[in-house]
């Protein structure tokens, strides 16, 4: 059973502009993780769009955590920009997580090191410009009738 408290985050940042990893990155980086599984004996437990990192495996054989505590979780998105790729958008981090030095970096270094880069060197989103403000004056009337 998880401990009180041991999932409440106490930071969450959002990575603007998104980090954007391409398909062989992302294959190369969902792959380390899945080695790195808390289950054998790794620090990563996985789901789709959810990389949670732990601070020791899980016992063996167990569905739960345990006594292992959880230090942040990496939120992302699949298939975005495009087919393969994978977005990371936010990362959260545990008090627990906080206490021990970890920080938005850290974490996503953590994962990400198995394509061999780093969150500052990972490619962004394209920011689209944003759309002008609204002008009544220079309003479309529409078609005369």
């Amino acid at each position: 059973m998880t401990a009180p408290g041991q999932n409440d985050f106490a930071s969450q940042e959002v990575i603007r502009p998104a980090a954007v990893l391409s398909e062989a990155d992302a294959r190369q980086i969902l792959r380390g993780l899945a080695e790195d599984d808390v289950r054998n004996g790794g620090h990563w437990w996985t789901r789709v769009g959810t990389w949670r990192r732990y601070d020791a495996p899980w016992v063996e054989g167990a569905d739960e955590p345990g006594d292992a505590v959880h230090i942040g979780t990496i939120s992302s998105v699949y298939d975005s920009p495009s087919r393969y790729c994978v977005t990371v958008f936010r990362v959260s981090l545990t008090a627990y997580g906080l206490r021990q030095g970890w920080t938005t970096a850290s974490l996503c270094d953590d994962a990400f090191q198995y394509a061999g880069l780093t969150l500052e060197a990972c490619p962004r989103a394209m920011l689209a410009t944003p759309p002008k403000p609204f002008s009544e004056t220079k309003r479309d009337s529409g078609a005369s009738r």
